[in-house]
């Protein structure tokens, strides 16, 4: 028990979107147990879209609270997730991604700091050369090079004045929401680096995904719809 001259740290909402992740919502669910040990001021929420393999049985084995969400798309999720959440400060992360053991520290450092929101550099988790050239990129504190494998945390009041994200996006809503939370507050890039699956390359290539990536981020940017995005992405895009 802490004295009651204590101060008790900002509560955390770790708010993680799935759907049909089993094995990966697993592994990062113990990876965090082992990262927020004791800690009582944190919570794990996944946001569901309806999970048909053992996503949701293993989130419960591992202490999460399961959201079921009634729209699909990380920004329905991520949002749905958000409102069922009670932390002061909002932690959205990949199921496939892996945040350093200084997470906790990490977060409420930066809030402490007076930072409205932020995300970590990024590594991937196998050792190749473009990956990690294009990793290294992400250290800079840009608009265009921000991704939803960098996780983001942000102030919930932040997160409230900026409304959320854009549940009509289907791609690039982080990269959308970044420049939103900017006008409310200075950004953070934290120190560490998250540690992130290369499985969409790996089913691609990595030469030809980072070449998609590409073009549909330079689409976005000169203001292709979403719909328009969409239909590329999934008909260059193989899982």
């Amino acid at each position: 028990m802490l004295s009651g001259s204590a101060t008790l740290p900002p509560f955390i909402s770790i708010i993680i979107p799935t759907l049909n992740e089993g094995g990966h919502i697993g592994r990062l669910l113990a990876h965090l147990r082992a990262v927020c040990g004791a800690d009582a001021a944190v919570e794990i929420v996944v946001a569901d879209a309806g999970s048909t393999d053992n996503t949701v049985a293993e989130a419960g084995v591992h202490g999460a609270r399961v959201v079921p969400c009634p729209r699909r798309g990380r920004a329905a999720q991520l949002n749905h997730g958000a409102a069922h959440a009670t932390g002061a400060i909002l932690y959205f992360l990949h199921a496939d991604s892996l945040p350093p053991a200084t997470l906790l520290a990490d977060l409420r450092g930066a809030v402490a700091a007076g930072y409205g929101s932020g995300c970590y550099r990024l590594r991937f988790d196998v050792p190749h050369w473009f990956l990690a050239a294009n990793a290294w990129f992400t250290r800079f504190n840009v608009n265009g090079i921000r991704y939803g494998d960098q996780s983001l945390f942000v102030q919930r009041a932040v997160f409230e004045r900026a409304g959320g994200y854009r549940e009509q996006m289907q791609l690039l809503e982080d990269q959308e929401i970044v420049a939103r939370l900017r006008q409310h507050g200075p950004f953070r890039m934290l120190p560490g680096y998250i540690v992130t699956s290369a499985r969409r390359y790996r089913r691609n290539g990595i030469y030809r995904l980072q070449g998609i990536f590409a073009l549909v981020t330079g689409l976005y940017w000169l203001g292709v719809s979403q719909p328009r995005l969409v239909q590329v992405y999934k008909r260059l895009v193989r899982g």
